[in-house]
């Protein structure tokens, strides 16, 4: 007979034979995913899900046309301060090329103006060039799913090359302080914008408990998320609703340009 040595380590469950999840093939309205083209039509139908649903325009008829606002060149401040913000450590896009380079580049201050240069040439042409509008959508398993057979236990991140994130993050600083400058925003809006945090969102709940106590009545609180919101959101409507912001027309056209003609590829 033969005595081996164990140690109480032995008597843990990590270092036991493991059970491996179940794994089938992805399935999509009943049926298997066994070819590429099969599995990007069942990605394309699960992730734009909403894409070309009916929308109704008559809803802006109520919201108030804000005056037209002189839209400026851009600065090195504004590019610097957006790229600070950015984590060296982020997946980049098509282009590989990491924040952290990015960073490095725009401490030179002739590199930063023509980066700037680009910025305003888009803008007054109204155009988004096609480089920027190339992505990669990588598709990646949500966590602790029993199985991994249906395309809702997976989600979808969008990257995109790290120069056209840039300048979209400083076109989005600019229209965000345009916005809420105008009194456009409604003062329930919280998520997404500056100077507004979850602290504000439960003063906001409070106030609204509060008040309705203070009527005799009791406050419920309804929570819902809309499915798909983003990537199915309309470019019609996007667009007027940039011209009720007040924003001038060049920056339409631009947003009018840079929503159509977009192409990706899933990973």
């Amino acid at each position: 007979m033969i005595l081996t040595s164990r140690g109480p380590w032995e008597l843990m469950n990590w270092v036991k034979k493991q059970k491996l999840p179940a794994t089938e093939a992805i399935k999509h309205n009943g049926s298997p995913c066994l070819s590429p083209d099969s599995l990007w039509n069942a990605l394309h139908n699960s992730f734009n899900t909403a894409l070309h649903h009916r929308v109704d325009f008559d809803i802006l008829n109520k919201v108030e046309h804000k005056p037209c606002q002189v839209w400026n060149s851009f600065s090195k401040y504004e590019f610097r301060s957006a790229i600070k913000k950015c984590v060296d450590t982020s997946t980049p896009g098509p282009d590989k090329m990491t924040w952290h380079y990015w960073k490095f580049i725009t401490k030179n201050n002739e590199c930063l103006s023509k980066i700037i240069n680009i910025a305003d040439a888009c803008i007054n042409l109204g155009h988004w060039p096609k480089y920027f509008k190339i992505s990669t959508t990588v598709v990646i398993p949500k966590l602790n799913k029993t199985l991994y057979n249906n395309l809702k236990a997976f989600r979808s991140i969008i990257l995109l090359n790290t120069l056209g994130k840039l300048i979209e993050k400083v076109i989005a600083e600019r229209i965000q302080f345009a916005v809420a400058s105008n009194d456009f925003i409604h003062p329930s809006q919280l998520g997404g914008l500056k100077f507004k945090s979850t602290s504000d969102a439960g003063t906001a709940l409070t106030h609204i408990i509060r008040f309705g106590w203070s009527k005799g009545r009791s406050t419920s609180t309804l929570a819902f998320d809309i499915s798909q919101f983003f990537p199915s959101l309309n470019h019609r409507l996007l667009v007027l609703i940039l011209k009720k912001v007040g924003l001038s027309p060049k920056v339409t056209n631009f947003f009018a340009n840079y929503l159509v003609q977009r192409s990706t590829k899933y990973l």
